[in-house]
């Protein structure tokens, strides 16, 4: 870029390069600086295994990416992103070839789950009829959050969210089915599931199961980030990647800088320019448990003893409610189990274009002590192996990442932390320190726009374009936000 741009946003992630988008969209010439070899942070697609095998490194589902407001609007379909869905959103096999299923239908879905059907619905419907409004509530920031649209639905949530899921599923549900449905949708938020907040993340991505479903990115997540790429680029901006910057210096004279990054790298990039109060409080930011993720090449499908679990796109592997929360609880106090909860995805179900003909790849994490090196190979395939006899028999092809090296693939996973911190009650509602603004930083014109901000993590943009609202106001005044552009 000739001359210096209008703002740099550095972290070429998907709150990255939401935030540039935004900006862009107002006119200014943005540039992103990218640390890795290409961007996408967690929506990097690779070669890991074998070639023509397409792996996604870290996000690979994305009912967000389908729900959110910033995506919705960026019109992914103009973009060449087709999102594709399995028949079954997520599956949940139990012991005896018994499994729980989501599919689209709240109602199919109901009735798979026998007598907890009818409460199933009562929990889902209010928020299912009024989904979008839901999620936009959720995802904005909250110096423009007012509910004044569903606001039953949004009360009927919160006043089921705040609590831990064992309370949850013990309120509506009495069968494993129903109770494991819900309480390995939970998982996903690398917490202890007895603790707060953590029956909303299972109402959430339950709803979003049936509200806009589970897809996945045909050919895989990095081309949602290539799309979004491609827009900057077209509208002046520039992506400059292996570039790793270690002191915000190096932006003197640039209006705005917005950082995808830890609240600890700002700290280091800022250096003594940042008050020791404000140093006090990212000191004391928590990052949960790491990841232990492997990806296969298989010569077959997954032969799962329950037929349905073939048509996930999603499986969670953990048996009944009483051991998922034993999984993660063992995790989130930083012991080693050999029944883990296990996350797997199927993405050649869905998407053939994953692999050579007659290929197919298969990935699947379990949820480790903070910075753990332990290999957990032999836990998570014979977690597999329980519920899918057979399966080590399909692997052709592995490979492994333990958490510190999730943590040098992408350093936003500090200790193996795909969530960039702990997604605890406190942390969710000042995060990542605690003040009204939280996208603002000591220094005049920088910006956090992280998943250590609000709403937290997941592929939804709303953290960067949040971000980039506060500084297109504050730093450019302008007050009414600028559409993203369509597609070229």
């Amino acid at each position: 870029m000739n001359g210096k741009p209008d703002a740099v946003v550095v972290g070429a992630g998907p709150n990255g390069l939401a935030a540039a988008l935004r900006l862009a969209a107002a006119g200014l010439r943005v540039q992103v600086v990218e640390q890795a070899d290409r961007p996408g942070g967690g929506m990097r697609t690779e070669e890991l295994t074998r070639p023509g095998y397409r792996h996604d490194t870290c996000s690979s589902v994305h009912p967000m990416a389908a729900a959110a407001p910033f995506f919705r609007e960026f019109d992914l379909p103009s973009r060449g992103v087709r999102l594709v869905h399995p028949e079954i959103a997520y599956a949940h096999p139990l012991d005896g070839g018994r499994a729980a299923v989501s599919r689209y239908s709240l109602e199919e879905t109901a009735a798979g789950l026998g007598p907890d059907g009818a409460a199933y619905r009562r929990l889902f419907e209010p928020l299912v009829e009024h989904g979008q409004d839901v999620i936009d509530f959720f995802l904005m920031s909250r110096l423009r959050r007012l509910p004044t649209r569903s606001v039953g639905a949004i009360t009927h949530f919160a006043l089921n969210a705040l609590p831990n899921v064992r309370w949850l599923v013990h309120r509506y549900f009495r069968t494993d089915e129903a109770q494991a449905l819900i309480g390995g949708a939970a998982a996903h938020g690398m917490l202890d599931l007895g603790r707060p907040l953590t029956a909303g993340l299972g109402m959430v991505l339950g709803m979003l199961a049936h509200h806009r479903g589970w897809p996945l990115v045909e050919g895989g997540s990095q081309r949602l980030a290539d799309a979004m790429v491609t827009a900057l680029e077209q509208q002046g901006g520039e992506v400059v990647t292996g570039h790793l910057v270690t002191d915000l210096r190096e932006f003197e004279g640039v209006p705005a800088v917005l950082l995808d990054t830890t609240p600890r790298a700002f700290v280091g990039m800022a250096g003594d320019r940042v008050n020791e109060g404000y140093r006090r409080w990212v000191s004391r930011y928590e990052h949960g448990p790491g990841v232990f993720k492997m990806d296969w090449v298989l010569s077959e499908p997954v032969p799962w003893t329950n037929p349905e679990v073939r048509c996930a796109g999603t499986v969670h592997v953990a048996g009944n409610l009483t051991e998922t929360m034993a999984g993660e609880a063992a995790s989130a106090a930083g012991h080693i189990t050999d029944k883990p909860y296990v996350l797997a995805v199927q993405p050649t179900v869905v998407d053939p274009t994953r692999a050579p003909e007659g290929g197919h790849v298969f990935w699947a994490y379990v949820h480790v002590p903070h910075g753990s090196p332990v290999d957990m190979t032999e836990a998570i395939e014979a977690q597999v192996e329980r519920f899918a006899p057979g399966f080590r028999d399909t692997i052709v092809a592995r490979a492994v990442k333990n958490a510190p090296a999730m943590e040098a693939w992408n350093p936003n996973h500090i200790g193996g932390d795909i969530s960039n911190g702990e997604a605890s009650l406190r942390q969710m509602l000042f995060r990542p320190v605690p003040r009204w603004n939280t996208y603002k930083t000591p220094l005049d014109g920088v910006y956090l726009a992280s998943a250590a901000t609000p709403p937290g993590p997941a592929v939804h943009g709303a953290c960067g374009d949040n971000a980039a609202r506060v500084a297109l106001r504050e730093v450019f005044g302008v007050r009414e936000v600028p559409r993203l552009r369509p597609a070229a």
